[in-house]
């Protein structure tokens, strides 16, 4: 009798938006027992550890570092702050800025949402209107998301620098980065950004666990002004630590600090605009290949324009419940992982099966990408799912630069 052939022995590729591929070298370092945590190695390597860090940020500011996951930078960056009974605005693009600023309600901090949907960037315009509008400065942040993961739009923190500097108001500039650092392009000091918040678990390159919210002299100025924050937020000591235990507040998370360090040097032994122009190259090659697939059929990119895509993740539409059959279909018979499709639709809702997404970050290069492609090819033809041809050629020509 013929066996149908197993086509997912081997490594599994995650192509989830997050936890990232991480490269051996990263799993080799923290792959150690535990190391003294009062003294040697581990103490001695944070003041290069922050210094690579910052040149990551593209920061010469302070950057305070927290045992928790992008939710707890949020947190920490607004309870350093903002003040209860205070008032930040959120420019909304998908789900994690609605994320955000759930997290200022649950301080008592009023939040102003100005939603611009899933699939377009911020409009500057009605931004600049109502910080115009405010004259009493009564907004005290704005709570920006560079990269929204489950949307994948890409924000232009920049702009949105130059609108709030127009308007003459004196709100902080937060940016959330979880998604974005070290995949698209992000200048802290350059653009003006007071507060940035990331993770370790996507474009750092390590598991999941380590936050970091960076700040200027702005911020901290802000921080000085408030009358209260939590031992445990406070980004004080943890910017400026008089010993080792400091940074963290406690006991350290050993391994990820190896892990982290080794990921620091494969990034910047590459170099930061290399990693850049990388992972922009990657994108293209997977966009050309949807829209090649969009050609027939119901798939589509969420961003129409390419200028407002992430290079780090790309949120696509099929009928529903076709995305879901697609995602099983890869993970059960190639050992391909696809993101859900996180935020576009409530789960319960039968539209939640007709989106899902792919992370492109990180530990990943062009081999990768065209198996991925590839990957989603068999699943959609397996399927009898509608669609354009050529588009692992489109892939294959983006990524050779034609």
């Amino acid at each position: 009798m013929t066996q149908k052939p197993n086509l997912s022995a081997g490594r599994d590729y995650l192509a989830i938006p997050g936890p990232s591929v991480m490269p051996d070298a990263v799993l080799q370092a923290m792959h150690r027992a535990a190391p003294n945590i009062y003294a040697g190695e581990l103490p001695d390597m944070m003041p290069d550890l922050i210094a690579d860090l910052k040149r990551v940020a593209r920061t010469k500011h302070d950057v305070a570092i927290y045992i928790g996951n992008g939710h707890a930078t949020w947190e920490a960056a607004l309870a350093n702050t903002v003040a209860p009974g205070e008032t930040v605005l959120v420019p909304a693009t998908g789900r994690f800025a609605h994320g955000w600023a759930d997290m200022a309600t649950g301080l008592g901090i009023k939040t102003e949402m100005l939603d611009f949907g899933q699939s377009a960037p911020m409009d500057m315009a009605r931004i600049g209107d109502r910080l115009r509008a405010d004259t009493d400065h009564k907004i005290k942040a704005v709570l920006a998301v560079h990269v929204d993961t489950s949307t994948s739009v890409r924000n232009d923190i920049a702009a949105l620098r130059a609108v709030m500097d127009e308007a003459g108001h004196p709100a902080l500039l937060m940016a959330d980065c979880i998604a974005s650092l070290g995949c698209d392009v992000f200048e802290m000091d350059g653009w003006g950004v007071d507060v940035m918040i990331t993770g370790c678990q996507k474009g750092l390159m390590v598991p999941p666990g380590v936050g970091f919210v960076f700040f200027n002299d702005k911020a901290a100025g802000a921080r000085a002004r408030m009358s209260r924050v939590s031992r445990y937020w406070d980004w004080v000591p943890r910017a400026a630590p008089e010993e080792f235990f400091q940074y963290w507040n406690g006991t350290a998370p050993t391994h990820h600090v190896y892990g982290l360090r080794k990921a620091l040097d494969l990034i910047h032994a590459e170099g930061m605009e290399a990693v850049w122009q990388r992972h922009g190259v990657l994108a293209r090659a997977i966009w050309a290949a949807c829209e090649a697939w969009g050609g027939q059929g119901k798939l589509a990119l969420n961003v129409a324009d390419p200028a407002h895509r992430s290079h780090a993740v790309t949120s696509l539409r099929l009928e529903s419940p076709q995305a879901t059959a697609l995602r099983d279909w890869t993970q059960k018979e190639l050992g391909l992982t696809l993101g859900i499709g996180l935020g576009m639709a409530p789960p319960g809702d039968p539209a939640w099966h007709g989106f899902f997404r792919l992370g492109h970050m990180g530990h990943v290069n062009g081999h990768m990408i065209m198996g991925l492609l590839g990957g989603i090819e068999a699943g959609l033809t397996a399927l009898d799912i509608d669609h354009g041809k050529g588009a692992l050629e489109a892939a294959a020509q983006a990524i050779a630069g034609r």
